[in-house]
């Protein structure tokens, strides 16, 4: 009898932490199990809005842009403010912003603010 108690004594001490590990957190609902934060954690991701400034640092040198051939390059540079484009840079408009990118790798080099 006391092996028996013993045994089942030591039984419940091992089956205690694999129920803790495997706690769920849809508990309400039978054959729902979450792994991760619960859900009072998840929190809508807010985006900007239209006329906000969040997105004017988004660039920086050294940074690879593969998408500046979608946009057409400028060639009056000197209009806008621009410094002349190295060999092989060519200077590109993306929103409210002119990027000098290297033609072969899409580095960026460098920034200007455009100009209302």
């Amino acid at each position: 009898m006391k092996r028996v108690a013993l045994a089942v004594a030591a039984l419940s001490l091992l089956a205690i932490p694999a129920a803790q590990a495997q706690q769920s957190f849809g508990a309400g609902r039978p054959g729902v199990t979450r792994h991760g934060p619960p859900p009072s954690a998840h929190r809508p991701h807010a985006r900007p809005s239209k006329h906000s400034h969040a997105h004017q640092n988004r660039w920086s040198r050294g940074q690879r842009y593969g998408d500046w051939r979608r946009h057409r390059a400028v060639t009056d540079y000197h209009r806008y403010g621009l410094r002349r484009p190295g060999h092989g840079q060519h200077w590109v408009r993306v929103g409210n912003d002119y990027l000098l990118v290297t033609a072969a790798t899409g580095i960026i080099a460098a920034i200007a603010a455009a100009s209302r």
